[in-house]
């Protein structure tokens, strides 16, 4: 990506600039994981197993683990060498567990932990095309972001995948198959199996209105809901059902402005997805009002 800097009309590059240290980077991350990625920062350089990792995280939202590493080979394999530390998270889960409670000083049962949301997180300036082209599957658990320095400034981006993307599952080799048959990536597919038709059309037609918003935005799925995102932030996010599908509006309770009143307060009533407001929606009468609300999420 080029940045440039206006000086009176003029456009003039600026160039990236590597960090001193690889180390550097990696601090960088850590120190504001939760502001880049969403995700709770447990503890650095984690050995297991005669293997390092470099960063454990946790995802409160999906309540998994989630491993990062910075790339430092551009030739080796993300995917051999995200397989092997999935795998050695899944089969020590009492070892990790220990190290978050080592760190942060609160206890996680087994139960407490989706370990089918566990995931994959490789970090580096750049990645080849072999990389990226070897991560474009819609449910292998990896993901690989690019992080430029230009001067003061970070540029951090994940590689999107294609939403036409296959499943790897096909092409996992054998010593992979039990990995795979544990950590389920969950598509929007998943989610609209077995929806009658005239509901998987309501919810092509607000997706398709949520991702006009604003170019940034893009899709995720987890296992009991689908989110819409800009960068790390929830904005949004729809449960489907057969008859109806409900929009969750990632705002706190009194900061919506819905002078309909069409949204419903569920501040106080358990939930699966994230925030204060819910719609229950069951046709597309009312979808460019709904989208004004979608969109305060965009500027609070």
């Amino acid at each position: 990506m080029a940045l440039y800097k206006i000086e009176k009309h003029q456009l003039k590059q600026i160039k990236s600039k590597p960090f001193n240290l690889e180390k550097d980077l990696q601090k960088l991350i850590e120190a504001n994981l939760s502001l880049i990625m969403g995700l709770e920062f447990v503890e650095t350089e984690v050995s297991i197993k005669n293997k390092r990792i470099d960063t454990l995280a946790f995802d409160k939202e999906t309540k998994s683990f989630v491993i990062v590493e910075y790339k430092r080979d551009k030739n080796s394999s993300v995917i051999d060498q995200g397989f092997t530390y999935l795998s050695l998270l899944l089969e020590n889960k009492e070892a990790f567990i220990y190290v978050y409670y080592e760190s942060k000083k609160q206890h996680l049962n087994k139960s407490d932990i989706d370990w089918s949301q566990t995931r994959m997180i490789f970090i580096a300036p750049s990645f080849t095309d072999y990389q990226k082209q070897a991560i474009n599957f819609q449910d292998l658990p990896i993901e690989l972001w690019e992080a430029q320095k230009y001067d003061d400034i970070l540029s951090i981006l994940p590689i999107r995948k294609n939403d036409s993307a296959a499943s790897i599952k096909p092409m996992i080799e054998d010593k992979y198959k039990e990995i795979s048959k544990e950590i389920v990536t969950y598509t929007q597919e998943q989610h609209l199996s077995n929806i009658p038709d005239g509901t998987k059309e309501l919810y092509e037609k607000f997706k398709n209105a949520i991702l006009n918003l604003d170019d940034n935005i893009r899709v995720e799925s987890t296992k009991l809901y689908i989110v819409f995102k800009k960068e790390n932030i929830n904005l949004c996010s729809i449960v489907i059902h057969k008859n109806d599908i409900k929009l969750f509006i990632n705002l706190e309770k009194g900061v919506l402005d819905d002078s309909k009143k069409l949204t419903r307060d569920v501040s106080k009533i358990g939930h699966w997805a994230v925030g204060d407001y819910e719609l229950s929606i069951e046709s597309d009468k009312n979808l460019e009002y709904i989208m004004s609300l979608v969109k305060q999420t965009l500027v609070n």
